[in-house]
């Protein structure tokens, strides 16, 4: 098939990756290639080229004096991303027919629903978060029925009340994400947010009599100062934002996964990227985890509760590795994630034809 994918236009699709979506953006791309599709990525600019990307336009608008004067004008970086949306699908809606079988929107943008119909193709969109209110006046507005996917059974339950999704739980590269030795030391990786809560990860690993190493984007600086730089020390390191190869030395040489979400996290990739290292997951409770962490490869914990989490650090780290490398390999792989979308874009097509 020819296949659109749209990504992100606020961070390139490429190594280290800012974060889950974009590492999902980047794999699915490459394994639909590796099986003879055609695939283009509509991504921002500074992307993996190997992915066959066309570059998301996000050139900084510039508004009147007169419109600068609106107090209540949006910032300047949503309006980039705007015109960028709203340029790709004036331009699909033009030339899409002839270049496509189909659109998979993996954008957490509005405009791709809400101006479906102006293309004369399928569309596939990916639920990657909770609900927010510009997807759902999106959804409001379209006339087109596009066909949903959500990331986990726990958003596809999330976004009930607006629209039906399938569920096609997100992939990993088993090969990519191999087993590691483990080691003494835990682990927390992510985007350094207050959502992600390392600081708590920090805490806990701590009462449980264990260092930490924490690795990822600080995108939230002011958080990070505020939270994180105190904890560091000679127990508790950071380590940077790391691409996949050194993520994977790090991750497979922990003892545990922590993973300390204080909202519902819509799938949880850290923690299957972990098990397929043979590290066991010690987490909070919360949205997608419990169908990706089982009894087997991980422990869990009362959400919030920084003691439980200890404890739950403790459960973990005892788990025989081999039998969390082996689940993962055998449901959390990407050969399963990328055969459930092939046969979403056949349907969606055929359905579209009919």
């Amino acid at each position: 098939m020819r296949i659109c994918l749209i990504a992100s236009s606020r961070f390139p699709v490429g190594e280290p990756f800012h974060g889950g979506m974009e590492a999902h953006t980047a794999l699915l791309a490459e394994h639909l290639m590796a099986r003879g599709h055609r695939v283009s990525v509509f991504a921002a600019p500074g992307s993996d080229p190997r992915l066959h990307v066309e570059e998301l336009a996000t050139v900084p608008f510039e508004p009147s004096p007169a419109a600068r004067r609106d107090v209540g004008a949006m910032p300047e970086v949503w309006m980039a991303e705007h015109h960028a949306y709203l340029g790709l699908m004036m331009e699909l809606a033009r030339t899409g027919k002839d270049r496509f079988d189909v659109i998979h929107n993996n954008s957490l943008h509005h405009l791709p629903i809400a101006m479906a119909e102006l293309v004369d193709l399928p569309m596939v969109s990916t639920l990657h978060t909770p609900p927010v209110p510009w997807l759902e006046s999106a959804l409001m507005v379209a006339r087109v029925p596009t066909t949903f996917v959500a990331v986990s059974r726990h958003t596809a339950t999330a976004w009930e009340h607006a629209v039906a999704a399938e569920v096609v739980l997100n992939g990993i590269d088993t090969t990519r994400w191999s087993a590691g030795p483990g080691g003494a030391r835990a682990v927390w990786t992510g985007r350094i947010v207050p959502e992600k809560a390392p600081h708590l990860a920090v805490l806990a690993a701590l009462e449980a009599g264990m260092e930490i190493d924490l690795a990822g984007p600080r995108q939230d600086e002011d958080y990070f100062v505020r939270e994180i730089q105190p904890l560091l020390g000679d127990r508790v390191h950071y380590a940077g934002h790391l691409d996949t190869a050194a993520l994977v030395d790090l991750v497979g040489a922990a003892a545990v996964a922590v993973v300390s979400p204080v909202w519902d996290e819509p799938y949880g990739l850290v923690a299957a990227e972990a098990m397929a290292c043979g590290t066991p997951v010690a987490a909070f409770r919360r949205g997608a985890l419990p169908e990706i962490v089982t009894a087997r490869t991980g422990a869990l914990a009362a959400p919030g509760d920084v003691s439980a989490l200890a404890v739950a650090i403790e459960e973990a780290s005892r788990l025989d590795r081999s039998h969390v490398r082996e689940h993962a390999t055998r449901h959390l792989g990407v050969a399963r994630m990328v055969s459930a979308y092939e046969d979403v874009y056949r349907r969606a097509a055929a359905g579209r034809a009919a």
